[in-house]
């Protein structure tokens, strides 16, 4: 899996400090990290709109709810294609 996905590490925006306004190099690398992680907050409200990822989920088998994710996953990706 590590060598499909490129996302090793975690990107976190930078934070303006207390009387102390970010740099406009700064601001140029919020824009892109915002602009790739928009994508991604689309994907993950789109599988929200099958209920039993936003309702509880009173389960405690965690296989059975990654199996859940994907079958949501694949079916928001069949929406977008269609």
């Amino acid at each position: 899996m590590a060598d499909d996905y490129k996302c090793k590490e975690l990107s976190i925006p930078h934070k303006k400090k207390k009387k102390q306004e970010l740099t406009s190099e700064q601001k140029e690398e919020n824009k892109l990290l915002a602009g790739d992680r928009i994508f991604i907050e689309h994907a993950l409200g789109g599988m929200k709109r099958y209920r039993i990822l936003s309702d509880r989920l009173r389960m405690h088998d965690l296989d059975e709810y990654n199996e859940i994710l994907g079958i949501c996953a694949g079916l928001w990706n069949f929406y977008l294609t269609c």
